[in-house]
Parts: C-alpha cells; structure tokens; sequence
C-alpha cells in the first residue's frame, strides 16, 4: 500500500473560552481599585464613554441613559452575551446584545453613596483621605548626608546608605564595602560612624549590640555595666539574671532599672523612617444591620458612574455620514459596542458579588450576631451551591475583596474555614473559632505560669473539641504565640 498525505475531516467536542468570558472573569477578579484604574484607561480609550456626576450627568449635557438598575436585578458574570473591549461584537444567532436595551448607568445605592452629615453611613471614601507617602529611609538619610558632607565623604556616605535595609542595619560587611570603593577600612569606618550619627539613632548599626548601643551612648547611659549587659544580650534572651548581676556586678535593683532602659530601645530603627504610608484597606462591601436582618451594599465610593456619551456619538454620526466615511463609522460602532460591554459587564460583575457576599452573610450570621466564637465552618461548595454559581466564581469573588462590618473590616476568604469536629457529636466548630479560644485562653493565664500546649489540649477536649496536642501546637505556631517556656521566660525578665 503506498504512502501518500490525504484530507480527512473530524468533529470534536471541546471547551473554548470566547475573549468575551475571559474578559468578564479577569473584571470579576479585581477589587474595587484595580477595577478603578481599568474603568479609568477605557475612559482614556472610549470617547463615547464618559463619568457621570451624583446627578447621573456629566459635563455637557445629558448622557440620555435610562434608570439605573437595581441591586437584585443583575445577573450572573457568564459573559456569553458580551464583547471584549476593543473586538468587534459577535453574531450570536439571533442573540446578540440590543444596544437600546442596555442600562447605560453603572450604579447602586449603598452607604457611600450617603451624603455627608446622614446618619445612616459614613462619608464616601475619596483619594484625597489618603496622605502623601513619606520619604524611604534611604532618601532620609541621603539628605542628611548631603547637609553634612560633601565631595568623597559623601560619595563614601550614600554607597553605605545604599547598603542599609529597612531595618536599619548595614547589610553588607564593612571590609567589602571598602575594597569595591577602593578605600582604606579606616576610611570606611570614620565615614560609617559620622552615618551612625544620623537620625534616627541606631541605624547603620552592623550587630543588635552596636544598635542598641549607639542609643544608649545618645542618651548618655553608656557606662561599664550597661555595655557588659549589651555584650551579652544572649543571656537576656535566657533570662539568666543572676549571671547578669554577677557579669554586671550590680544588685537585682539595679540590674531591673537596667532591663527597663533595654526594653526602652528600637532594635529596628529604620522601621520608624520611610517604607510608604501603609496601606489602607477600602472595603468593597458594607454590611449593616436592619430591622429585617444584615444588609449587604457595593462600596460605590471607589467606582465612577458611566455614561454614553450620547450627544456626542450623534455628533460624530452626522459627520460620518455626510462625509460617507465608512471607517469613522465603524470606529464609532465599536466605541458604542465597547462602552456598553462595560456597563454591562460591571452591572454582571456587581450582581455576582452582591449574590455570592450575601450568601457568605447569611451563612455566617452567627459571626456578625455573637462574633468569632459563632464563626462556621464553611466551603466554597456550600456557597457556589447555595448561590447556584460555579465553585470557581465564588473563588474569584472572594479573591482580594474586603468586607466592612460593625466588627472591622475583614477579607471575604476569612469566612471560609475548615471544620473542627466535636467530641461529643455536637455541632462542629471552624478552625478560626478554635484559634480565636486558644489566643484568649493565653491572654488569660497568669504570666508566670503560662499554660503548655498539653493544658490547652486538655481545656479544649473538655470543652468539646476533638484535636490532637500537635495540632494545638500547630496553631499557636500559626498564630506566631510563644511557647510556653518562652513566654515564662519573657515574664520572667519583665518581672525583674
């Protein structure tokens, strides 16, 4: 039989994602402010789209959009229906989106739509909240060196500031540093010390021991028995103080005043200095409780209200047409077909969160009623079936999405935890529930005889809760809590 290349012609069944889904799942993933700054580069983009002010107008007429749609009206972010920005629109058979019929106000009531001075929410979040960051710890000290110094003391000076962390201490040996700038050590150590006298004091330490140091010389306390006890901070950590009162040669008076200035001192100087403002969580939803039960609202404060442009796009349309020019026209349809994907897709987005946050509520009502101790155990599962939504969906709704409450404000992913089963077939109890009882059953033991994690077995497994003292242990390691032993030692050394 001879070999010869031939057609052939298969059909196959497979899953594709159109550009329009992936578009709508990458929109359903952002938070509030990374949605924010895409709204802001389709404003940039799309002539026809345009932000709208309280009054759902914007500068230079009415944008002839209709109501604005309900909270309970949207529907789940599929996509199937939807265009990706900057593609033309698909023919769907006979399916596709009638652009009459779009809602082309993206917008629902909640509390940071209240105006100012009403009680019934707080004033909307604005950038302007938000301070000025302040200068990093380099550039502090880089001022301070430039006052001070000049020509190749300077020099010298900003390649050491360049080898500082944030911590404050110098991150690279001081002979390296010299033998790339070709210098003498000598000379690197008479520049280091003229930085070690910048402010905030103690930084450009090399040791702990030098850093505290260097405070303790600025406050004048540097005498022979507080640098015995600075060269040996191990011991401290030990909390061995009668070989301190013997290495000392003090009394335990004395050594307890000398402790007390210890504590006094930054091991982390350069913490205090520079590293941005931090940065503040703005909740993407707000929950408040109602006469009906917990209400949950979009944080609309964070997001502008769009409009099409519709004065606009007749302009445009009347000049296109007069002058029959086919491309203006096309780059006009898209525009339009572009900003009422969006409109649509945020609409799709806000429903999607709304239905998914209001699920994970009213799931955890016993938390928002009673507090963590009430916290469930609760799945993705639970939610995506309660919700009848995919699992996957759910994940990308709570995926970098803040929630505002009477409690605080916590991430969606909080609510969801495993289970901790109960020892007497009771009902079962979430893992951060457990770990909520055993920071206070910590906070409540007396500082001298703290409880070991074999006592916090055996309170927990009276209280019902079926878990192992390695998994107790396992806990409180996440929970970054001392062990026993350390914790004794620490009150120890408070205690002198």
């Amino acid at each position: 039989m001879a070999l010869g290349p031939r057609l052939d012609l298969r059909t196959a069944q497979t899953v594709v994602l159109s550009p329009q889904l992936q578009a709508a799942i990458r929109l359903l993933a952002l938070s509030n402010l990374e949605l924010q700054a895409e709204i802001a580069a389709e404003l940039e983009r799309n002539p026809l789209l345009v932000e709208g002010d309280e009054s759902g107008e914007f500068e230079g007429g009415d944008g002839g959009a209709g109501p604005a749609t309900g909270e309970g009206e949207a529907v789940a972010a599929t996509g199937e229906t939807l265009a990706e920005p900057g593609s033309e629109v698909p023919d769907q058979g006979g399916e596709s989106l009638d652009v009459d019929l779009v809602e082309e106000r993206f917008h629902h009531d909640s509390l940071a739509d209240t105006p100012k001075g009403s009680s019934d929410g707080d004033e909307a979040f604005t950038p302007d909240m938000l301070a000025a960051d302040d200068d990093s710890l380099a550039e502090h000290l880089a001022r301070q060196a430039g006052a001070r110094l000049s020509g190749v003391e300077l020099a010298i000076a900003l390649a050491l500031i360049a080898c500082i962390d944030e911590a404050g201490y110098l991150a690279e040996p001081l002979d390296e540093i010299a033998g790339r700038l070709g210098i003498p050590l000598a000379e690197a150590e008479r520049v280091l010390m003229i930085v070690q006298s910048f402010e905030p004091t103690g930084v450009g330490a090399r040791t702990l021991a030098e850093c505290i140091a260097l405070q303790a010389r600025e406050r004048d306390r540097y005498d022979p028995c507080m640098a015995t006890l600075i060269a040996h901070l191990d011991l401290v950590a030990r909390g061995d103080l009668a070989q301190l009162r013997r290495l000392c040669d003090v009394d335990a008076e004395d050594l307890s005043d000398m402790l007390r200035e210890l504590r006094s001192y930054d091991p982390k100087p350069g913490l205090r200095i520079g590293g941005g403002r931090a940065a503040h969580v703005v909740p993407d939803l707000f929950v408040r409780r109602t006469a009906e039960g917990h209400v949950v609202e979009l944080n609309q404060g964070t997001l502008p209200r769009l409009i099409v442009n519709r004065q606009y796009q007749a302009f445009v349309a009347a000049h296109a047409a007069s002058r029959g020019d086919k491309a203006e026209r096309q780059f006009l349809e898209g525009c339009l077909a572009n900003a009422q994907w969006l409109i649509r897709a945020l609409d799709q987005r806000a429903g999607t969160i709304l239905k998914v946050a209001t699920e994970i509520v009213k799931q955890q009502s016993g938390f928002f009623e009673h507090g963590v101790s009430h916290l469930r155990p609760l799945t993705l599962r639970q939610v995506a079936e309660a919700a009848q939504v995919h699992e996957s969906t759910v994940s990308r709704v709570t995926s970098n999405k803040y929630l505002s409450c009477s409690r605080g404000v916590f991430e969606l992913k909080y609510f969801f935890s495993s289970a901790v089963h109960s020892a007497d077939g009771g009902e079962d109890v979430a893992t951060a529930a457990v770990k909520a009882r055993i920071r206070a059953l910590i906070e409540a033991e007396e500082p001298l005889k703290p409880l070991s994690d074999n006592d916090l077995h055996a309170i927990l497994e009276k209280e019902g809760h079926a878990l192992s003292r390695r998994t107790v242990a396992k806990y409180r390691e996440a929970m970054d809590i001392p062990s026993s032993f350390d914790r004794k030692r620490r009150a120890v050394v408070r205690a002198a």
